[in-house]
């Protein structure tokens, strides 16, 4: 299990408003963990954890501050140690078959995805990306055998969709192995530091 078994995450649209919700969240309940920031384009991310009743009541704080501009939300009281370990920014670097990514433009949605793929199916995220360089959506990969892979993509894709946002997905299975070079260290272009990995570059 995970050190916070349930979690919230709340995107707002003003940074300002993010804020104080966030501070009205973390004084409103004894949290295990609170991580607060901006990611691209402007938007603001409020990410708590703790015991469910406490993360309950202040997920439903960060909502009613939050008003017109909460974007997306989201509670998971049992979040899936993998999906937690990834939305923190952990990344497998396991080779893997098939490679299954969901594409959404809320970030809490691609959380909800994570979570549901890898309790639905033998998977491993290969990587979990929030906002930054992305202009504000979410990006989630799944590795493993096909038809894992092709199970976890849908029922991430359904956890998705209860978001309400526009969401996109595909399974590619035999991923070539220039691909599986090129995403190996990260999804970016530029790799994970922003150095291009051209000619062995790291």
């Amino acid at each position: 299990m995970t050190a916070h078994p349930a979690i919230a995450l709340l995107e707002f649209d003003s940074i300002a408003v993010g804020i104080r919700a966030g501070d009205a969240m973390a004084k409103r309940a004894p949290l295990a963990l609170l991580r607060a920031g901006t990611v691209h384009p402007g938007l603001y991310l409020v990410l708590v954890g703790g015991e469910v009743a406490p993360v309950e009541e202040a997920h439903l704080e960060g909502q009613r501050l939050g008003a017109d501009h909460l974007v997306d939300h989201l509670l998971l009281p049992e979040i899936h140690p993998a999906a937690y370990s990834a939305a923190m920014g952990a990344r497998s670097p396991a080779v893997y078959n098939t490679l299954g990514v969901i594409e959404t433009h809320r970030l809490p949605a691609a959380v909800h995805a994570a979570d549901a793929g890898i309790k639905g199916a033998a998977v491993e995220i290969v990587e979990l990306r929030l906002g930054d360089g992305l202009g504000g959506k979410g990006l989630l990969l799944f590795g493993g055998d096909i038809a894992d892979v092709q199970a976890a993509v849908e029922m991430g894709a359904a956890a998705a969709g209860r978001h309400r946002c526009e969401i996109h997905h595909a399974v590619i299975p035999s991923l070539a192995e220039e691909m599986v070079t090129a995403h190996r260290d990260a999804s970016r272009f530029f790799g994970a530091h922003g150095v291009s990995r051209e000619n062995g570059a790291q």
